[in-house]
């Protein structure tokens, strides 16, 4: 699997980063946001922002040079968790699922405590645009983090820094049918970026992939692969199915994550306590959600706006029956043959 790896130095040698930027972690950051701006472009802005082709995806500057700079610096640990999505997928929502269902017990965190003061995203932090960002001065040292270690990434699984696949650690990804993939990150990008886009011209562009982290489809297929190939490492998981089977669905993480509920939490609740906590709903209404922020690279983004419906089939209310059968054709086409299916 480490051969499907795409790492920055396809692009740029390592030590010619470090020898002409003296091994500075802004100058390497600046240096790769350079070398990032002479990437192929298709000159259009999604949502505001301009796009690259890298490693087979589009990706904002900042997302590039991140996945950069945790090819270079990221060393996992086979103990760690790492949480992946494409943007919209239920990333909130799995964020909060899987860190509560690792702490409960803990001496150390009381996942009710932390998830009730604090947004899921500040629990699980994302690798290219948190850890590895340009709001940072020198290389994190994670090294004294205790395990199990968690982290989130939006990108594609051959994209993932090498110490990922090598380690052995545990992969969670969720996927989500593309037609409320769509919807959902056309709501939420409208609300965070500087300029707004029409659904029809938003959804020309994820037809043709031309959107962050997109196309969607190869996004999604690089996962599913992946556990296909290894289901002990990496888990897919569908939005769809934690809806409707939250119960079934959180046990089947749990068992991924090595720490099954036992007899004794079951018949306590434990499962039931956690599915409530981490809901939609629940975290939605939390006060930290209402009126709090969290801080990205590239914005602060409310906590309120992380939350919306979260149903099944929203898509219906904003879709014309000519966007659905265009989607479907694409869907039917890409998937064609992968036993992948929403």
């Amino acid at each position: 699997m480490a051969s499907q790896l795409a790492p920055s130095s396809m692009f740029f040698s390592e030590a010619n980063i470090e020898e002409e930027e003296g091994g500075s972690y802004q100058k390497i950051y600046q240096h790769l946001t350079q070398q990032v701006n002479k990437l192929p472009s298709p000159n259009i802005e999604t949502y505001g922002r301009s796009i690259y082709w890298y490693c087979g995806w589009y990706g904002a500057i900042d997302s590039i040079v991140g996945a950069m700079l945790a090819q270079k610096y990221f060393k996992a640990r086979p103990a760690d968790v790492l949480v992946a999505t494409f943007p919209k997928s239920g990333t909130t929502w799995i964020k909060a699922l899987v860190f509560a269902t690792l702490n409960r017990g803990s001496d150390l965190i009381n996942y009710h405590q932390f998830l009730e003061s604090h947004n899921p995203h500040q629990c699980c932090p994302f690798l290219e645009f948190e850890i590895y960002s340009r709001n940072i001065e020198a290389v994190p040292d994670l090294s004294k983090f205790p395990d199990p270690r968690l982290f989130s990434t939006h990108l594609p699984f051959q994209s993932l820094p090498t110490s990922v696949i090598d380690s052995g650690c545990r992969v969670v990804y969720v996927g989500r049918n593309p037609k409320d993939n769509f919807v959902s990150s056309w709501h939420y990008f409208n609300k965070i970026s500087r300029e707004a886009e029409p659904l029809e011209e938003a959804f020309d562009c994820f037809c043709k992939g031309l959107n962050i982290y997109g196309p969607y489809w190869e996004h999604v297929l690089s996962y599913w692969k992946a556990h296909v190939e290894r289901p002990q490492h990496v888990l897919f998981l569908k939005y769809e199915e934690l809806k409707a089977e939250p119960v079934a669905q959180l046990k089947r993480l749990a068992e991924f994550l090595g720490c099954p509920f036992s007899e004794g939490e079951e018949k306590e609740g434990v499962i039931e306590d956690i599915i409530r906590l981490c809901s939609i709903e629940n975290l939605a209404n939390l006060e930290v959600n209402k009126i709090g922020t969290v801080n990205f690279t590239a914005s602060t983004v409310k906590g309120s706006n992380f939350f919306r419906r979260g149903v099944v089939g929203d898509w219906k209310n904003h879709l014309t029956p000519e966007m659905v059968g265009q989607l479907d054709k694409i869907t039917e086409q890409k998937f064609q043959g992968s036993g992948l299916s929403f």
